[in-house]
């Protein structure tokens, strides 16, 4: 017979909640008025799906915009890049200086840059357009929703709280009496 001390476990019951390791405050990258919401509290959701929608009607006319500069842009860049061959042609018979040669250089490359700010213009405000439609970063549950069809929302305010699947974590209120029990580490 061996003597030991006796094993006791003692069973302690508390009250409290599970909720996610990560919640996620969405909100649309630009501001605008919400004409869509395409989800509940409580709905699952997958990464990248479509949560909101902001009118684009703005959005969609700075595209339109972008797109009539870049036009006028490459039109001016053709034009300038004849005048610069000409400029180049009339320089080598003589019949040019070499100010007016660097000159017409000059418009042409600041013709080039003008062109490529465009495309950038352009490729923004597509962007834009893009950033109408809240979408999820990740799989989860919708949590919260704090705007809804008709609010103005500016940009980056949180319209949608998501509680991303994988880890949770577990909240409950231990008495002081019983907080000795619990230490880093212990299975529980």
């Amino acid at each position: 017979v061996e003597i030991g001390e006796a094993q006791t476990t003692r069973e302690l019951d508390y009250s409290g909640s599970v909720r996610a390791r990560t919640e996620m405050n969405l909100g649309f990258r630009v501001a605008g008025k919400v004409t869509e919401r395409l989800v509940d509290i409580g709905q699952h959701v997958n990464s990248g799906d479509v949560l909101a929608r902001i009118d684009p009607s703005d959005y969609d006319l700075s595209v339109r915009s972008a797109a009539a500069s870049l036009d006028a842009a490459e039109r001016q860049v053709e034009t300038v890049d004849l005048a610069k061959k000409r400029a180049e042609q009339l320089y080598a018979k003589s019949f040019a200086s070499k100010s007016q040669l660097d000159q017409a250089t000059l418009t042409y490359a600041q013709a080039v840059a003008t062109r490529d700010a465009a495309r950038s213009t352009l490729a923004q405000a597509k962007n834009q357009v893009g950033y109408t439609d809240l979408k999820a970063n990740e799989d989860g549950i919708v949590t919260a929703i704090s705007a809804d069809i008709g609010q103005v929302v500016g940009a980056g305010t949180p319209v949608m709280t998501v509680a991303v699947d994988g880890e949770k974590e577990v909240l409950i209120a231990v008495p002081e009496m019983d907080i000795a029990e619990f230490w880093p580490g212990k299975d529980v």
